[in-house]
């Protein structure tokens, strides 16, 4: 079978066996993989967390081909995975809190498997049937969509509340629509350049803000009528950190969704003068996936028009380099 590898030199396409699923795991047929933007920073040498080289995709849906010792999901079932990997022992996964394992392993990330394959195997418990309503396409956005949806359950949710939305890509996007499918008050964005600006500006935001500009925490604050309730970082870097806190001073809440490439400060005094809090978002839950299924399946969120880009799995090298471009919103990749 076909396996994407990202390496020091690139992206390439190496050959390798299909793999046999072990007890309480099933054999799955990739259908639809998405290029995430922690695959681009991983390749660009970028992420925190993953090193080179790996074997990518863990925004992956596909269908069950077989079923090892004890593993009871049907062959033929459509699925989509949460892609890490918990121990289910350790404090945190005892309290239903596997997203934040000590033990953690990611698939597609940081494991010898992933889901730009033909093929892979994984414990059946992190898999979930895609109803039959939801395309492919449209399936392959329940795991971006299922950050967002924590990351505003970790907020407190967002009826009524005031918003802004650091960011542009994906997950800004998806953030964005979770905000309004839960009725905020007003958001606005911000992002650096003009395509994505204008990008953004169609999918409904009350404001799109100019992230570069000097004054871009008053304009957010002007255009909320009032400082943020809720500040979603989905880019997580000094200057984002900064405009975020400011935005949400007096008592509101800054939610960080992207992943910083490394250490950021904060203004300690203000935090505590402020009442400011500062809430670190991972990934997601079982119920996060769930909602964001929900989500897709009742129009809520409509994800028309954000894969830009659709490629084969042979061209993996292409889909990365458009996935690096800035032009699209979500690169995906096919089994054929």
């Amino acid at each position: 079978m076909r396996r994407v590898v990202v390496g020091t030199t690139g992206v390439s396409i190496a050959e390798a066996a299909v793999p046999e699923p072990g007890a309480g795991e099933v054999l799955v047929r990739m259908a639809m993989a998405g290029v995430c933007g922690s695959d681009v920073h991983a390749l660009q040498g970028r992420h925190p967390f993953i090193t080179l080289p790996y074997r990518p995709g863990h925004e992956v849906s596909g269908v069950v081909e077989a079923a090892g010792p004890g593993a009871t999901l049907p062959v033929g079932a459509r699925v989509t995975m949460e892609p890490f990997l918990p121990c289910w022992a350790c404090k945190q996964c005892r309290a239903g809190r596997q997203n934040i394992c000590e033990n953690m392993r990611f698939f597609g990330c940081a494991h010898d498997q992933g889901g730009m394959a033909d093929y892979f195997t994984v414990d059946q418990r992190r898999l979930h049937v895609i109803p039959d309503e939801l395309d492919w396409l449209r399936a392959a956005f329940i795991e971006p969509l299922g950050t967002p949806v924590h990351a505003a359950r970790l907020a407190g949710g967002l009826a009524g509340r005031t918003v802004a939305i650091l960011g542009a890509g994906t997950i800004g996007l998806l953030t964005l629509q979770v905000a309004r499918a839960q009725k905020a008050a007003r958001i606005v964005m911000t992002a650096r350049s003009p395509r994505s600006r204008e990008r953004a500006a169609g999918f409904g935001p009350d404001a799109v803000l100019d992230a570069t500009a000097t004054d871009a925490v008053e304009q957010a604050r002007e255009a909320l009528g009032e400082s943020a309730d809720v500040v979603f970082d989905c880019v997580a870097e000094q200057s984002t950190m900064d405009q975020a806190l400011a935005m949400a001073n007096t008592g509101g809440t800054v939610v960080v969704v992207g992943v910083p490439a490394g250490p950021v400060t904060v203004p300690l005094p203000m935090i505590q003068d402020s009442q400011l809090r500062i809430q670190g978002s991972a990934t997601y839950l079982p119920e996060d996936f769930a909602d964001a299924i929900d989500l897709l399946v009742s129009g809520r969120v409509d994800v028309g028009g954000m894969a830009t880009a659709v490629r084969p799995l042979d061209e993996a090298a292409a889909a990365f380099a458009d996935a690096a471009s800035g032009a699209h919103i979500k690169v995906l990749l096919t089994a054929s």
